[in-house]
């Protein structure tokens, strides 16, 4: 079982591209958060300059944006028609509206600590919204079914997403859904190859590149187990190797910012609402499970 809705392969002189599969009103810089690490060197030039100056963009025709990139024109139109558009003027207006709901949600930073924080707290709600944008009804339906119909449920998270992978854990056996997870790797990679066919992994790496999660991944699926996945980038070695990967685009808006200024809170919240699905899809078992949760937590509270 592949993902049927992550990317879709093409050939252009003998190169795989891959284009946008997500929501067709995610935002520009959403997509190129997404997709960027997996275009050609060409079309990864036009996207950076495009996300250095969004606004200068929209000014800019394809051939002089070409220019000042230094790529040809077909490079500018096949970097927009990678990132879902039909063309670069399609492009254009989508930077042209983008820019637009930013201008509205935006907070200008006082010149104070506090108003620094509110400012950032501002820009970084402002782009929740799109962290689901990548995510398709087919996406959300087969992880419900999968985690629904495991005879064990296995989650792998290393790095800065191993907080991600407890709270998972935590919640999934909260909801009714036994769940396990080992902080060593090699005790993962052990546990991930002794699953078998009717188990379910789910994989939590941000940047997808993680050495000990991919290890886990390839004796999960080695052992006929069902490998989910949720990354921030749609072409990712993590990705690439699941059965179904949920890609959460990252606040930041390129790859070397997600890598210096790391977040995974996009992630975390897409988790939360995924087992708040989860509860509803069970129906009576899913709302049982929480009342039984909730009853063991008003117990533990003090007067």
């Amino acid at each position: 079982m592949r993902s049927r809705v992550r990317f879709a392969g093409e050939s252009w002189k003998g190169h795989e591209s891959v284009n946008w599969q997500g929501a067709p009103d995610a935002p520009p810089h959403a997509r190129i958060a997404a997709l960027s690490p997996s275009l050609q060197p060409g079309e990864r030039r036009v996207v950076d300059s495009i996300l250095k100056d969004r606004a200068g963009t929209v000014e800019r025709t394809a051939q002089e944006l070409a220019d000042a990139v230094g790529v040809g024109r077909t490079t500018v139109i096949r970097a927009a028609q990678s990132l879902g558009y039909e063309g670069y003027p399609q492009l254009r207006v989508a930077l042209a509206r983008e820019l637009a709901l930013e201008g509205n949600a935006n907070e200008e930073s006082d010149g104070t600590l506090a108003g620094s924080l509110r400012a950032g707290v501002a820009r970084f709600g402002a782009r929740l919204p799109n962290t689901v944008s990548a995510l398709t009804e087919d996406d959300i339906a087969e992880f419900l079914r999968l985690l629904d119909g495991a005879d064990r449920v296995l989650v792998l998270a290393n790095g800065l997403s191993l907080s991600l992978g407890l709270d998972l854990v935590l919640r999934l056996n909260a909801a009714g859904r036994p769940a396990e997870m080992l902080m060593d790797a090699m005790s993962q990679q052990i546990a991930a190859a002794q699953l078998g066919a009717g188990s379910v992994c789910i994989v939590i790496s941000g940047s997808g590149a993680n050495r000990a999660s991919l290890d886990g991944m390839r004796a999960a699926k080695a052992s006929g187990a069902s490998v989910v996945a949720v990354t921030s980038f749609a072409r990712s070695a993590v990705a690439d190797l699941a059965d179904l990967a949920l890609v959460v685009p990252p606040i930041n808006e390129s790859f070397q910012d997600e890598l210096i200024h790391t977040s995974r809170a996009a992630i975390m919240l897409v988790i939360e609402q995924l087992i708040e699905l989860f509860i509803q899809h069970r129906g009576e078992r899913g709302r049982e499970a929480q009342a039984a949760a909730l009853s063991v937590l008003g117990s533990g509270l003090l007067e």
